[in-house]
């Protein structure tokens, strides 16, 4: 009980402290990303969102200048001839940039963080993308992109993407029969399991080394029912036999993350590299490894 107590107070005291910048790909009034912004908030979590104002998948770590709007934003959410970064009127929370992933993260950091929290963030949140980033696929997410600039810019950041969902408004999710509503509510609440586990082992330590990042994906929710039926496996991002990774489960052979969530019900976590957007040496996945291993199983 002692055990248990300290832990949910270390949790308490991390979440209530913890500035979050929470961002993706797939655009600001996507269902998933107002899902996780609604869940974060009701963890304790200060939150600001800072996403494009449509969708921009596969855009890597591309950036320009955000310019007015020639046509509504995603779903109608703003109208056309809408400035280059906007909000909504009912939370000024909840921000849009007319640009790239990369950019709208940037702005999230340098813009928003300061006004709204009287400083930079702590902590960054991609995705969940709508579709895996697995293997070379992170090469060309804009997920991972703005996981990436963040690090760079010196902050701790995740990107997370998942097989299932779709593109459909955050209206949507009052249909909670949806399977666009049932896929973002369980990676939603996968998203906040390892973001807790994360930076609750984070209190006296940096949450993560400088310049990396890490990579979660989240196998298909068809034969899943909920998030407790989700394995976490730690994994690189490309397969190597001829690397030595961190020793898991018997082995310093990680086992590659497209492998590894075609086995079912898992949840891949893969820590690389901003710059390079591949994977690192062993001393860099222990570092990540040690703060995540109470959720971690084999494969």
């Amino acid at each position: 009980m002692r055990t248990a107590l300290l832990a949910f107070t270390l949790f308490a005291v991390c979440s209530a402290q913890t500035k979050i910048v929470l961002t993706n790909d797939d655009g600001w009034a996507v269902a998933q990303i107002r899902a996780e912004y609604a869940a974060l908030k009701a963890a304790g979590y200060d939150v600001v969102l800072s996403a494009p104002a449509s969708n921009k998948s596969g855009t890597g770590s591309s950036s320009a200048p955000a310019q007015p709007l020639s046509s509504p934003c995603e779903y109608n959410s703003c109208p056309s001839g809408s400035p280059a970064q906007g909000f909504n009127a009912t939370d000024p929370r909840l921000n849009y940039v007319n640009s790239y992933p990369v950019d709208s993260v940037r702005y999230g950091i340098q813009t928003l963080s300061p006004k709204f929290f009287g400083s930079k963030p702590d902590f960054v949140v991609s995705g969940n993308n709508i579709g895996l980033n697995t293997g070379s696929t992170t090469q060309i997410s804009g997920t991972v992109g703005a996981a990436s600039e963040a690090a760079l810019e010196g902050i701790p950041s995740v990107a997370f993407s998942g097989s299932s969902g779709d593109q459909v408004s955050y209206t949507t999710l009052s249909d909670t029969s949806a399977s666009s509503t049932q896929a973002a509510n369980i990676y939603t609440s996968l998203l906040l399991k390892f973001t807790n586990q994360l930076l609750g082992a984070s209190l006296l330590t940096p949450i993560l080394p400088t310049g990396i990042s890490v990579n979660v994906n989240f196998a298909s929710i068809s034969s899943c029912s909920s998030a407790s039926s989700y394995k976490w496996v730690f994994t690189r991002i490309y397969a190597d036999s001829t690397a030595t990774d961190v020793e898991t489960c018997g082995s310093t052979h990680l086992t590659a993350e497209t492998t590894a969530i075609s086995k079912g019900c898992i949840a891949t976590v893969s820590v690389f590299n901003a710059t390079t957007k591949s994977d690192v040496d062993a001393a860099t996945q222990k570092y990540v490894y040690d703060k995540v291993s109470p959720i971690l199983s084999c494969l």
